[in-house]
């Protein structure tokens, strides 16, 4: 008589049947789950064109990741036990000295900052964020400069900038806790990795590269040119879990990168993994490093760019090129474009059609330009032929393009200094405008709190747009202005693009 198996003893049973190689099928309800979760809530998901962008999701969780995770779930278990486990196990499959999981490339960062900064000494673990007699400095190259470089900054470092090589070895001393790198970056200006690891064997300083968009290939791009760690996404292109990164390296340097994260308490504590990431994590690196097709996925990505522009290339003022991957991206993009004198919506017009239509599809259409890129990776299979007969939809029903604007004379000259109060949706702050015109244009600096930047916009009548963008540190805060003027006052709403928006009133100085 054959024996009931239980729902727990079944997965369990699956697990070993996917580490031996024998994957069970699975349902097609399975494979693509219900949209049920979310509409329960009045919430509609969408098709996704944007790759692995965190905030539409990132990738598709791989269904072997799936199994992995939740059969993880079932068992208590030592997180420091297990870290030792699957650290080892990722170190041999990735060819690194040693391995953690964490929970995301931004926190591997930060992990391996800190862990730098105060080793495995707990005084100092515990001393962290007061950097007072500790090392406090992280020297990176401008090119590497970016929005993530805060996990850096998040325990109170000081970003040491350079330029050249030359500059980064002055830079180094007893106060640099690290040298850190963006792997992207790496071809955007003279600093090399090689030149950063010489200066940091020299010096005794760590030096770390900011991998998250790319795959760990084996044998290490940056671990054998002479990097200390490098730090991994595990929701993109690998297709792990969504809530989990990768610091690979030496190691010592792993070693006190883990003392200070969680489950740690020490600075890094409020970064928790939980062992369904890690064993999730493990289970893509398995499949990434034994077996994994990345052609065949390009085969399937370029048949459903096909499919797309099957439909949507017989529209009359439409091209499509499907271009090989770049830079950091494992895969293929098709770039979508339009001639704007037979189609009459910008992309920002596009991707709003695309949004609020049925299905839903997010895409990279926004602005006032004539193109946008479509990425496959977070696509689902069936998706492709959705995606293709709504563009082709939108793109048959555009309307004529629209004649040029007449704009009005300037109802009131800008020129001059202007105070300027942003309410924020929480929180108010003051910023100062000063300003010169030039018929209806208008130029000038856009001082905040933090930085300043140049700002150039325009009027009509007594209507205004200005733009500008004010660098700090790693990234660039952008502000477009729309809003009123009456006298010497002027009024209205900005953007501030992800944080979004503020009410602004600016009164000119006498």
């Amino acid at each position: 008589m054959l024996k009931k198996v239980n729902r727990r003893e079944a997965l369990v049973t699956g697990g070993w049947m996917t580490a031996l190689g024998f994957a069970p099928s699975m349902s097609a309800a399975e494979r693509t789950g219900s949209p049920a979760i979310y509409s329960r809530i009045g919430y509609t998901p969408f098709i996704n064109l944007t790759a692995t962008y965190t905030i539409n999701g990132g990738g598709l969780t791989l269904p072997e990741v799936k199994r992995a995770m939740e059969e993880a779930s079932y068992y208590p278990v030592n997180l420091d036990e297990l870290m030792e486990k699957v650290g080892a196990r990722i170190a041999e499959l990735l060819g690194a000295e040693s391995a953690m999981v964490t929970c995301g490339a931004a926190a591997a960062l930060t992990h391996g900052t800190v862990g730098a900064i105060a080793g495995t000494d707990p005084e100092k673990m515990q001393q962290i964020p007061d950097l007072t007699g500790l090392k406090n400095e992280v020297i990176i190259p401008r090119q590497s400069r970016n929005a993530y470089d805060h996990a850096f900054r998040t325990m109170g470092t000081k970003m040491v900038e350079v330029e050249t090589p030359e500059q980064a070895e002055r830079a180094a001393g007893p106060h640099t806790a690290l040298i850190a790198m963006l792997g992207t970056g790496e071809s955007k200006g003279p600093i090399k990795l090689e030149h950063l690891a010489a200066i940091g064997k020299k010096h005794g300083i760590p030096v770390i590269v900011d991998a998250a968009a790319e795959l760990p290939v084996k044998v290490n791009p940056y671990l054998s040119r002479g990097a200390t760690m490098v730090a991994y996404s595990g929701g993109k292109s690998l297709r792990g879990p969504q809530c989990a990164g990768l610091l690979l390296g030496s190691k010592d340097s792993i070693r006190a990168a883990w003392a200070s994260s969680s489950p740690h308490h020490a600075f890094g504590r409020n970064m928790k993994v939980g062992k369904e990431e890690i064993m999730g994590m493990l289970a893509a690196i398995e499949i990434w490093a034994r077996n994994y097709n990345l052609d065949a996925d390009y085969a399937i990505w370029k048949g459903w760019y096909g499919q797309i522009q099957e439909r949507i290339d017989k529209v009359d003022g439409v091209r499509t090129e499907v271009k090989p991957p770049a830079g950091a991206s494992p895969f293929p993009v098709l770039d979508l474009a339009w001639d704007p004198g037979k189609i009459g919506y910008t992309a920002g017009e596009i991707g709003q059609l695309l949004l609020n239509g049925s299905p839903r599809i997010m895409s990279h259409g926004e602005g006032e330009g004539h193109s946008f890129a479509i990425r496959p990776v977070a696509m689902r299979e069936g998706d492709s032929k959705l995606v293709a007969k709504r563009l082709e939809e939108i793109l048959r029903g555009a309307p004529k393009p629209k004649p040029a604007k007449s704009i009005a004379p300037p109802a009131v000259n800008l020129a001059g200094n202007w105070n300027v109060e942003l309410q924020f949706a929480v929180g108010s702050t003051r910023h100062q405008f000063a300003l010169e015109t030039k018929g209806a244009k208008v130029s000038g600096t856009h001082t905040g709190r933090v930085g300043k930047s140049t700002i150039q916009g325009e009027m009509d009548g007594n209507q205004v747009r200005l733009r500008s963008g004010i660098r700090y540190q790693g990234t660039t805060l952008g502000y477009r202005f729309k809003g009123t003027v009456e006298g010497n006052r002027m009024s209205g709403e900005a953007d501030v693009g992800e944080y979004g928006t503020a009410r602004f009133t600016a009164t000119r100085l006498a």
